[in-house]
């Protein structure tokens, strides 16, 4: 049995504690929050301790993992102080919004030899990770073609815009790692990012973009597009194609039922798709647990480590640069 520390109790937060306490070889030792009430409400659910300081709940000698759900802007220190203490390390994405930041705790951590797992729960999807395999099998010959669609069902709050980083640092993010995922050992090398303003008056007020597009080139040479928007009114769109040489998968959206109407009004209607993410990649969160369980259990490497986490918000950085230049750039991973 694993035991477990969870630091942030708010909505992700949530979620996770509820999958850590209904897994069979996990418990749920301790639960921080700088929100005691949202902790104390977390804690009644999962029948954990509230820690009354990150430090406790970290240090204690009998919690073997460390899952941090909490504000992006206090990830590092969690990590360098789990990492200090000797736990596995599961941080949500992304690392931090400051590269430099990143650069510094991936110095500081770099000898203290422990598991560290970002949470890029898409690449634990069932459909996308067939998809995945299936490339890796050859079916659709050579790649040629990457193409995601990523959009959100409305914006977040503003209160939370102005802390996100960001569309290409925060919704994007999940984006350019999956493309790495599909791409395996051939890097993304070039970028060209175009962004819009287009209906949000708080996405404006923050200087931020609610509608983008995204091209990639990698070493071989597969074009990756990348759309996202923060408003699909019909629900939360996710969908990734791929193309190549043989032919071409597509892992489509998901709806609660696979039920189709036919009558004299209407023509293959369908269920609406999932409104939210925590509903879509529901299954890929459960996925994603039980891989760092079983990397800690086993001794095994993380199937998505912070080299990984530090190279996707290096690609969100150079999105950034190109919407500046108007240019394509060039993307510099040392």
């Amino acid at each position: 049995m694993l035991n477990f520390t969870l630091i942030g109790a708010g909505r992700i937060g949530k979620m996770h504690a509820q999958n850590i306490a209904n897994h069979p070889l996990c418990n749920l030792s301790y639960i921080y929050d700088v929100d005691t009430e949202l902790a104390s409400s977390v804690a009644e659910t999962s029948k954990a301790k509230i820690a009354s300081s990150a430090e406790d709940a970290i240090n204690d000698k009998d919690v073997d993992a460390v899952f941090i759900a909490s504000a992006t802007n206090t990830h590092i220190d969690y990590i360098i102080l789990a990492a200090q203490a000797g736990k596995a390390i599961f941080c949500e994405k992304p690392i931090d919004l400051d590269i430099t930041k990143v650069d510094y705790c991936r110095k500081k951590i770099k000898n203290l030899n422990v598991p560290i797992q970002i949470g890029f729960n898409r690449r634990f999807d069932p459909s996308h990770k067939k998809l995945k395999l299936s490339k890796d099998e050859g079916e659709i010959g050579k790649l040629e073609k990457i193409i995601i669609t990523s959009r959100d069902p409305g914006p977040p709050s503003k209160e939370y815009l102005k802390i996100s980083g960001g569309i290409f640092r925060d919704m994007a993010i999940h984006d350019f790692d999956f493309c790495r995922f599909i791409l395996g050992n051939d890097p993304i090398q070039e970028i060209s990012a175009h962004a819009s303003q287009l209906f949000s008056d708080d996405i404006r007020d923050v200087d931020d973009y609610d509608t983008s597009m995204v091209i990639m080139k990698s070493q071989s040479g597969v074009l990756c597009h990348i759309n996202n928007s923060r408003r699909a009114i019909y629900g939360y769109d996710q969908r990734v194609e791929i193309f190549g040489s043989k032919g071409m998968i597509i892992s489509d959206n998901q709806s609660p039922t696979s039920v189709k109407k036919f009558d004299k009004n209407i023509t293959n209607s369908e269920d609406p798709i999932y409104y939210f993410f925590i509903e879509r990649y529901d299954q890929a969160y459960k996925n994603q647990l039980e891989n760092f369980v079983n990397c800690i259990i086993k001794k095994k490497p993380t199937s998505v480590n912070f080299e990984d986490g530090r190279k996707a918000l290096i690609i969100a950085d150079a999105a950034y640069e190109s919407l500046a230049k108007k240019q394509t750039v060039k993307i510099n991973y040392s």
